[in-house]
């Protein structure tokens, strides 16, 4: 029966490079500013569409309080059988440079091996593994489904992080595929049980009442910039790893962890640089605060002036590990900042966002199942990793349904440079990781039968 299955869904495959094609084609950037928001209303319809003929019941759209359109559906389970959530989100990251890339960003194009496209992994990739699970099982599905497919996700608006608390008895379910994530690498079974959460602020430093020519009042006149650059230098240590006060830095990791020259190669670490901080990439990735400075407003090299900067501000962010709270780790952070601020200069920090960080509990029958089938379509134990990023909605999810097992997996993996130009998925993550998810439903049902 699972070599039937794997069948099924390796015929599939010329469908699912079809749907991807259409998806990619649908520039879904949940941003007004930068593409119509018709770009997304219509990549929400092709998805509720697919979602109905694969055989869920009263898929439809809901607008959740951003003004993005979430895709919902179910189908009941048969009696005594759990009901699973499917999660993936359509909207994409917008492609930055189109020049950066090889070919273009919302054209689906074969290279190596590879789809190359905008949301080829992050996350269309996602609701085509999705769709070709469900259509594999056809009429034979063992479980009950309920289905999120978000608007917003990677603009970061909190659209069906507001929507779900109260619509949670809708949305109810044993078990949540939350799949946004992937494989620690091409071939190698994981779930992620840990993500970091966040807290982004804004830090003005004023020193002057305006910019002063710098041939008349330099030296003696504080330089905000210069000021700026030192509050900045303060939040790393000397081997350039986070130190903030109040904060412990510290942490371990306990699960998979991760090479350092796969970690330099994909990150991009140009030759001879060495890595910043202390212990193992894991650590530093997944059980410490990691802070980064995003963007600096100060006056450009191309026009600027022989003048004194007044003012200067930075946008910093700072990744959570779990175990920490998000909200004091943005208040040490803004402490820190200001007790930083050399000559007596003004300084202003402005809280931004806050996401709080995510550990899953793995002991349950849910992730048992997930094993089982990672182990019969890979051939080796799945492995348990963390991820850097942030997915405030896991929080939420836990909240609402306090008793439901999260799982986060899917078809991203390293080499998929997902918000980055070029990105990419290895069509053999989509019809392995569809395989996964199919066997999972199975087993997962078996679990609950007497």
């Amino acid at each position: 029966m699972t070599d039937e299955l794997a069948r099924r869904i390796a015929d599939l495959m010329p469908r699912a490079k079809a749907d991807l094609a259409e998806l990619v084609a649908l520039p879904s950037v949940a941003d007004p500013r930068q593409y119509p928001p018709e770009n997304c209303r219509r990549a929400a319809e092709w998805v509720a569409a697919a979602f109905t003929e694969a055989g869920l019941r009263d898929v439809h759209l809901e607008e959740t309080p951003d003004g993005s359109h979430a895709v919902v559906g179910h189908r009941p389970p048969p009696p005594g059988a759990p009901t699973v959530l499917l999660y993936a989100h359509y909207d994409v990251q917008p492609p930055l440079d189109d020049a950066a890339w090889t070919s273009p960003p919302f054209e689906l194009t074969e290279r190596d091996g590879r789809w190359y496209g905008r949301g080829t992994a992050d996350c269309k990739g996602n609701i085509v593994m999705h769709l070709t699970a469900l259509r594999a099982l056809g009429d034979d599905l063992p479980v009950g489904l309920k289905l999120v497919v978000e608007g917003s996700e990677e603009q970061g608006t909190g659209g069906l992080e507001a929507y779900v608390p109260p619509h949670a008895g809708e949305l109810h379910a044993d078990a949540l595929l939350v799949c946004d994530t992937g494989n620690a690498a091409v071939g190698v079974p994981t779930a992620t049980t840990s993500l970091r959460g966040l807290a982004n602020v804004v830090v003005t430093v004023s020193a002057l009442g305006g910019d002063m020519h710098s041939g008349m009042f330099g030296g003696p006149a504080p330089d905000a910039l210069a000021a700026l650059i030192r509050v900045l230098d303060s939040l790393r240590d000397a081997d350039g790893g986070t130190r903030i006060d109040g904060l412990d830095c510290t942490g371990t990791w306990v699960g998979a962890g991760y090479d350092e020259q796969q970690f330099r190669t994909d990150a991009g670490v140009l030759e001879g640089v060495r890595l910043t901080g202390s212990g193992t990439v894991a650590d530093r990735l997944w059980a410490r605060p990691a802070v980064t400075v995003l963007g600096i407003d100060c006056p450009p090299v191309v026009g600027s002036a022989a003048a004194i900067p007044a003012t200067a501000r930075a946008r910093v962010s700072l990744r959570v590990p779990p175990g920490t709270d998000a909200g004091a780790a943005r208040d040490a952070l803004t402490a820190h900042l200001e007790a930083a601020a050399p000559w007596g200069v003004r300084i202003e920090v402005a809280p931004e966002s806050t996401g709080s960080p995510f550990r899953a509990a793995t002991g349950g029958p849910a992730y048992t199942a997930l094993d089982k089938a990672m182990q019969e379509v890979y051939g080796r134990p799945m492995s348990f990793l963390g991820q850097g990023g942030s997915i405030p909605l896991c929080n939420v999810f836990a909240q609402a349904f306090p008793e439901a097992e999260i799982i986060l997996m899917g078809v991203e993996e390293p080499r998929c440079l997902i918000h980055a130009p070029n990105e990419s998925v290895d069509p053999a993550e989509i019809e392995h990781m569809a395989n996964v998810e199919a066997l999972f439903l199975r087993h997962y049902a078996d679990s609950h039968r007497p």
